[in-house]
């Protein structure tokens, strides 16, 4: 079973994580500019050739789940990391609003359905994990999910945050390598990205009024996420809290972390046996008779 790759923003598996010590900022000798750029360059590269060999094996699946306040860069991150990439080999899914077929079901159904096959790289922009970020900060929310009477609004995080546990235990065992990435923005930063998504007109279609409403919230979610992450790290399904309020930085670290995951699990192509060899030579044999 997959074992977390070691980072300085690895969150512990000892629920000691606490958010007002995660940096937001790169350290000081982060890249930056051209180097920044180069070096994420040759980290997709690699990543190219990984994923190749992830498909090529299909032994393994991989499950990037992305969380973070709105501004934070999940977009971005994905589009950047992902750029070189065999697009046959990814998909991206992104969890709003649940629809009313996903509210029938329980609260991981909706992201199971869409779990990466074998051999291929599948990315959540938000996931199963709204339901202890969102919906804890509105708690009213519960309420659309018709769940059996009567809610315990003590123990029902608790609750899930175990669900959540024993499912991405069930994933990892069956050759699911699940990595998670908090995009931890500054709430300084947050606000100047809204105020250039409201300045800039090519940006006025990212900025929502709501989303103000929410980074009110800031405090409340701070804690939703500082419990979440402390009750579902684990080393075969970690969390790692990303300084993002340097978008280039951010994805360097992300596709760092994701190439050393990658190559961790010996990737290789397959060989082919003595008969399926006799089989190629002999199909060569004939083409060049043509």
């Amino acid at each position: 079973m997959f074992e977390a790759v070691s980072s300085p923003y690895l969150v512990p598996f000892d629920s000691t994580l606490r958010v007002r010590d995660c940096p937001t900022l790169p350290p000081d000798s982060a890249p930056s500019g051209k180097a920044a750029k180069k070096a994420l360059k040759a980290a997709i590269n690699e990543l190219d050739e990984l994923q190749r060999m992830l498909a090529a094996q299909d032994r393994y699946s991989v499950l990037l789940v992305f969380q973070a306040m709105d501004a934070a860069g999940k977009d971005g991150t994905i589009r950047h990391v992902m750029r070189g990439i065999n697009p046959a080999g990814v998909q991206v899914f992104s969890f709003k609003r649940p629809s009313a077929l996903e509210l029938d079901h329980d609260f991981l159904w909706r992201t199971a359905v869409r779990l990466p096959e074998r051999g291929r790289i599948g990315i959540f922009n938000r996931s199963y994990y709204e339901e202890v970020l969102v919906v804890r900060v509105h708690p009213d929310i519960l309420e659309a999910q018709r769940l059996p009477d009567p809610i315990d609004p003590e123990r029902i995080w608790e609750e899930r945050f175990a669900s959540i546990r024993d499912h991405e235990k069930h994933l990892a065992r069956n050759g699911t390598v699940i990595l998670k990435f908090w995009l931890n923005v500054s709430r300084r930063e947050q606000r100047r990205r809204f105020l250039e998504r409201i300045d800039e007109p090519e940006k006025n279609w990212k900025f929502a009024a709501g989303d103000v409403d929410e980074s009110a919230r800031w405090d409340a979610y701070m804690m939703a996420y500082e419990e979440a992450l402390n009750a579902t790290s684990r080393p075969w399904a970690p969390w790692y809290a990303i300084p993002a309020d340097s978008k280039p930085y951010m994805r360097l670290t992300v596709s760092g972390i994701l190439c050393r995951a990658l190559s961790s699990l010996a990737l290789a192509y397959p060989t082919v046996g003595d008969a399926a060899r006799r089989e190629l030579l002999e199909a060569r044999r004939h083409l060049l008779a043509e």
